[in-house]
């Protein structure tokens, strides 16, 4: 067997093994809070996600794909020695496997996207030294470190801080969701429409004029608005007008516990015979809140808010399934861009700036997402899902919902963001909107310090990957 046959064989071997990572980390964010929230099981989320990413991936993944991804060397280095460019890029998708292997193990849910680039970043800096690397480029990324997480972190809180003043804070709840779901299926279809033709979509050509998305976008959000009218007419509300009587507006609940603070601090400053009597009203008014309350605990697991969770679980589910496929046809280019490469480089015997990808390698990049997502895909799922703050319908739904408007932003304001990134402080904006308590820190700093390292740990694996491969075949 030839060398350059063996070569073909390992490269094939080793961006299938990356695929299979992208599965098993990136995939899982997009259905983890769909897990999280109950919307769908296990078995579900990785069944309709396996058939989006393929989806994504075959049928409109990038047929022309950069060389070396994500502009951070340029190919033309490599002109007067293709062998090392071969066996650069081979442990470059090797070492970002490897790191997403070990990544995904921990559950940590950290950018594929990153680790390629760190991966390629450590074969340049080897190969022709640090004034190889575009540092304008990686700059870029490391801010998406911020930008990513701060941006759909905000908008998801004012998404679910939005939809609870409207409709949890109603004094009926139902009515107020079915009045909403029109206008927020106009806005999530639309919104989504957007994220495939600025993110998902462009391999085929069709990054459309801004003016042109957005009327595709109007029209696509209308009609789902009017199928979902006639829909959600058949939800049948369970309230009793003994639930009316009841109500107790959340503000005037917010309101006692001021009340209650306010009194705490104005007992532990008086003396005397007022203390006595600041010490009564403090205990009636701590009784009132506590009874506020439980009757606010109460009222959060009966039927009627159920019943508009499962109005949610829905809206959920549909934008799961939008993100699932941009991130299928855009991401898969992290496994077969290098691969695509390789083979051009291996059959012409030079290195070009674009390879065309053969429709055999994005099947072999579809089917290694979705193995990776069947196999190892909950572990990521679990961590984003559950360990970092409690989710419902509600909740999955503002930050899925926000992940996808800071796609959208940041693919027309040009942006450096990670899909990863974005949708994990998307679910950290909608619990911190429940206050810093809800949260898991713990978790969040174990995944905070796994998108630091992410860039060096891919560079110096990949260092020492190319030179066993190289000292291999040579």
């Amino acid at each position: 067997m030839s060398p350059e046959t063996i070569l073909i064989i390992l490269a094939l071997c080793i961006s299938f093994y990356m695929a299979w990572n992208i599965g098993a980390n990136d995939v899982a964010n997009a259905m983890g809070t769909s897990v999280g929230s109950g919307a769908l099981t296990l078995k579900w989320a990785i069944l309709v996600a396996a058939l989006m990413e393929f989806a994504g991936a075959f049928l409109v993944g990038s047929h022309v794909t950069n060389t070396v991804r994500k502009g951070i060397i340029d190919p033309a280095i490599f002109t007067s020695d293709p062998n090392s460019y071969i066996y650069g890029m081979i442990a470059a998708l090797l070492a970002a496997g490897a790191w997403l292997n070990i990544a995904s193990y921990k559950g940590w849910p950290v950018s594929t996207t990153h680790a390629i680039v760190g991966a390629v970043l450590g074969f340049g800096i080897l190969f022709s030294g640090f004034g190889a690397i575009h540092w304008n480029k990686v700059s870029q990324i490391a801010a998406s470190w911020v930008v990513s997480p701060v941006l759909s972190g905000a908008i998801s809180f004012s998404i679910f801080i939005l939809l609870r003043r409207i409709i949890f804070y109603s004094k009926t709840p139902v009515d107020s969701a079915k009045r909403m779901t029109p206008f927020l299926v106009f806005f999530v279809v639309g919104i989504l429409t957007l994220v495939l033709v600025f993110k998902g979509l462009k391999n085929l050509h069709l990054d459309l004029p801004l003016s042109q998305a957005l009327m595709l976008a109007g029209l696509t959000g209308l009609l789902g608005a009017l199928i979902s009218i006639p829909l959600v007419k058949r939800v049948k509300s369970p309230r009793s007008e003994k639930a009316v009587e009841e109500f107790i507006d959340p503000k005037v609940e917010k309101s006692m516990q001021k009340v209650v603070m306010h009194l705490r601090r104005v007992s532990e400053s008086v003396t005397g015979e007022l203390s006595d009597e600041i010490s009564n009203v403090l205990k009636k008014s701590e009784n009132i809140s506590t009874r506020f309350e439980k009757y606010s605990n109460i009222k959060h697991v009966s039927t009627e808010y159920l019943t508009v969770e499962k109005i949610f679980v829905y809206l959920q589910i549909l934008s799961a399934c939008f993100v699932a496929f941009a991130h299928g046809a855009n991401d898969v280019a992290n496994a077969i861009g290098p691969l695509a490469g390789v083979l051009s480089a291996i059959k012409n015997g030079v290195v070009g700036m674009e390879a065309q990808v053969p429709m055999l390698v994005l099947l072999l990049g579809g089917l290694g997402i979705v193995i990776g997502l069947a196999t190892w895909g909950w572990r990521v799922i679990e961590t984003i899902g559950k360990y970092i703050t409690e989710l419902t319908p509600t909740r999955g739904f503002a930050a899925e919902f926000g992940a996808a408007i800071t796609i959208v932003l940041a693919s027309k304001l040009a942006l450096p963001v990670s899909t990863t990134h974005t949708l994990v402080g998307a679910v950290l904006g909608v619990g911190l909107a429940r206050g810093l308590n809800s949260l898991n820190l713990r978790t969040i700093r174990e995944i905070v310090i796994s998108w630091v390292i992410t860039i060096p740990a891919a560079a110096l694996l990949t260092a020492a990957f190319y030179l066993i491969i190289k000292s291999s075949f040579s």
